[in-house]
Parts: structure tokens; sequence; C-alpha cells
């Protein structure tokens, strides 16, 4: 996941928990295979990501696919600022036809976000996306707005965070 840093074997015992021997045949093996490589510097052999690698590519976006839960997702958009509700439509629940992939309200840092999704989430295509504020979703839900209405209202979407109730929705009928 970080192909442009070095790591030597003590670093990766202390990363990953795992018996040094253990590593030690896991890095000779990737070596072998042409995936790592190594340089030495104060004495000590470190290992990098060889990005020239036949399927370097390939393996990458399965490792990404692999560790790139809806879960991770979550917790890494929460760290980008205040998220009040996020859905997770399109890709995200394989129905690509969604109008939007990604929709969020509250307070996140856009820059972040874009950088984010284009960096870090590898799909068959762009990601949509919507961030909105709370005040115009408010306002959105009490005019009964159909795309936030069926954005919400889709069973196959998933909700993933929800911090409003019903009794924080001011619907006027």
């Amino acid at each position: 996941m970080n192909p442009s840093e070095e790591y030597f074997i003590r670093e990766l015992t202390r990363k990953l928990d795992e018996q040094i021997n253990s590593i030690r045949r896991e890095l000779d093996n990737l070596k072998r295979v042409g995936l790592l490589k190594t340089r030495t510097k104060n004495r000590k052999k470190y290992y990098y990501t060889n990005t020239g690698f036949a399927i370097y590519d390939e393996l990458k976006s399965i490792i990404i696919k692999a560790v790139s839960t809806n879960e991770t997702l979550i917790k890494d958009l929460q760290g980008m600022g205040e998220i009040i509700v996020l859905a997770l439509s399109g890709q995200f629940i394989d129905k690509p036809t969604s109008s939007v992939d990604m929709f969020i309200v509250g307070d996140v840092d856009r820059e972040k976000l874009t950088q984010y999704i284009n960096n870090e989430i590898r799909t068959k295509r762009p990601i949509k996306f919507t961030v909105m504020s709370e005040e115009d979703y408010r306002y959105r839900l009490s005019c009964k707005d159909k795309f936030v209405s069926d954005l919400m209202n889709n069973e196959d979407n998933q909700i993933a965070i929800n911090k409003m109730t019903l009794a924080d929705i001011d619907v006027r009928i």
C-alpha cells in the first residue's frame, strides 16, 4: 500500500507482529519473484516495492479491493470532517447505474475527499459523489426532493452513517 516506503526486517516484525523468520522467508520469496527489491543503508537491508514488476498494478488492485472494505472507507471518511449522513450506493453496492455512488451530508474537506477518492479507491469508472450541508439536506427533506428521497429510501443503498433522527428533521407538511 506504500510503494515508495522502505522497510527493514525488524521494523516489519514490529508493524506486522510476526516472527522474524516468517518475515524473512516471505521477503525472500517476494524478492525472488521480483516484487521486492533491496537496498543497504547504514548496514541495514531495506526492502521496497518494485513498481516495475510485471503484474504490479494487478496485485495492487487486488490488495486495495481486499483492504478497502466499506468499514475502512467509512473510518477514513470520518477523519475528513463532520459527517452527519453517509449513504453508499452505485459502485459500492454493485449497482453502477445509480445517479451517485457516495452521498455525504456534513462538513468535510472536499479537497481531501477528492484526493482520497482518486488515489485510494480503485473502481472501473470514476466515483460520483455529492456533498451537501446539513441545512441544505434538511431543506431538501422538507421539500421531499426527489434526489434525496430516492437515495435515502432505496433499500439497496447502504446508510453507513446517520446521526439524524426523525425528531431532528423539521418536516413541514
